[in-house]
């Protein structure tokens, strides 16, 4: 969940699998069942070596001070940041890669010493082909987890909205696994939904596009 979703609080969400830890001020009106964690000894690797594999639940943190309680958090993960874009083209339809048998957005690892704005548009235009004509102030931020050779790692993703000339033809980044590479209208984006990452849901429906 990129910050401030929530306009009445600051709240973070962690996506872990299909199941989502939300850091917050108060319960959300908007999630329904949803479990609170004990905030006093908290430890994110126990809670995280805690939940059951293919489980799809919300639980929340609940802290006066949920900026200070997710920077916490934060020290204990490795983090790697990353960049990406929503990607509109003149007659209003929308950039979509298809990636590991899913449904997503154009993305990709900010590279030392790089700029995060500067990386979201070269993921863009490496993995798609295109030329990007405009990218407008950061949409969100969103946060996933993932292990890899037994590390937990922190994927901290920044989302530019973009926009490029005309209709131009799609050309995806094989090599980075991406097999399609598609202009999606609004009406159509609900059928990608049905096969997508939540964090994704999360960044269309900041732009209203659910």
């Amino acid at each position: 969940m990129y910050e401030e979703i929530l306009p009445y609080m600051k709240s973070y969400r962690i996506y872990i699998n299909n199941n989502s830890l939300f850091i917050a001020d108060s319960i959300p009106k908007q999630i329904e069942k949803i479990q609170q964690v004990e905030v006093n000894n908290f430890d994110f690797l126990t809670f995280h070596k805690s939940l059951v594999k293919g489980g799809k639940k919300d639980y929340i943190l609940i802290s006066k001070t949920p900026k200070l309680l997710f920077k916490n958090i934060k020290k204990k993960l490795t983090i790697i940041k990353a960049a990406g874009g929503l990607v509109k083209n003149d007659k209003g339809d929308y950039l979509f890669i298809f990636r590991n048998k899913k449904w997503d957005l154009p993305k990709g690892k900010v590279e030392k010493g790089e700029k995060i704005k500067i990386a979201a548009v070269r993921e863009v235009e490496e993995e798609c082909g295109v030329k990007v004509e405009k990218r407008k102030s950061l949409l969100g931020k969103t946060y996933h987890i993932y292990e890899l050779n037994g590390e937990v790692i922190l994927k901290c993703t920044s989302w530019y909205p973009m926009k490029v000339k005309g209709m131009p033809k799609l050309i995806p980044q094989k090599e980075e696994g991406i097999t399609t590479a598609s202009w999606v209208s609004p009406q159509g984006i609900k059928v990608k939904m049905k096969n997508t990452y939540p964090l994704i849901y999360d960044i269309l429906k900041t732009k209203k596009l659910l």
